[in-house]
């Protein structure tokens, strides 16, 4: 009697979940959300619809699984820079990540949530707000940590925590479409160098004291 177990209908043997999600992450990460086909996540998985479907759900749980990938790993310097013992320290790694993030060897360049938000119709809105939450989440931890950076005296009273974590994340954006857009790592690197040279910022009013 034959008791060996044949593979499950449409998932084909020696089938690696992790780099079939790997593969995933960056096909949307080339082409955004919508951009991305499912002949083309299938292809680059290497799997059938229904093995896709199967193990990740439909479209959109492929896409959060992805993203929930890329926030780990290519762009978990959010996380890490809150991590820093002082606000420079926070600004730095912040930044050196994106430039490393945005110019990864082998990946796509630039920021794979800038890249699945900027471009969409309506049936694209529910990842648009998805990825606006995840950015306002990296932007609360910045904040927090700002303000603490205050409270502790390391940065200057009156210094507003809002406003600096929304500078830093937009200067962060920027290396991110730099990048996309041929900019070169040692360019990109210069840049933030310069930024952190002004740091903190003087993002007072022309009319504040």
């Amino acid at each position: 009697m034959n008791t060996q177990r044949s593979a499950p209908v449409g998932r084909p043997r020696g089938f690696d979940a992790d780099e079939a999600l790997e593969n995933a992450m960056r096909v949307f990460w080339q082409n955004g959300y919508e951009g991305a086909s499912l002949p083309d996540l299938t292809e680059a998985m290497g799997i059938s619809r229904t093995s896709m479907y199967a193990a990740f759900g439909n479209k959109e749980e492929l896409f959060r699984k992805a993203l929930a990938r890329y926030a780990d790993g290519p762009a978990s310097y959010g996380a890490e820079s809150v991590a820093e013992q002082t606000a420079r320290g926070v600004a730095t790694v912040f930044l050196h990540g994106a430039v490393r993030s945005s110019t990864l060897p082998g990946y796509p360049t630039g920021c794979l949530s800038l890249r699945a938000s900027l471009i969409g119709g309506d049936g694209g809105q529910a990842i648009r707000d998805l990825l606006a939450a995840w950015r306002d989440e990296t932007g609360t931890l910045l904040s927090e940590r700002f303000r603490r950076a205050v409270d502790e005296g390391d940065l200057a009273p009156g210094t507003s925590p809002d406003l600096l974590a929304r500078y830093l994340m937009t200067i962060g954006n920027g290396v991110a479409i730099q990048a996309a857009g041929g900019a070169e790592r040692a360019d990109l690197e210069r840049i933030v160098d310069a930024v952190l040279r002004s740091w903190p910022p003087d993002l007072s009013r022309p009319d504040e004291p």
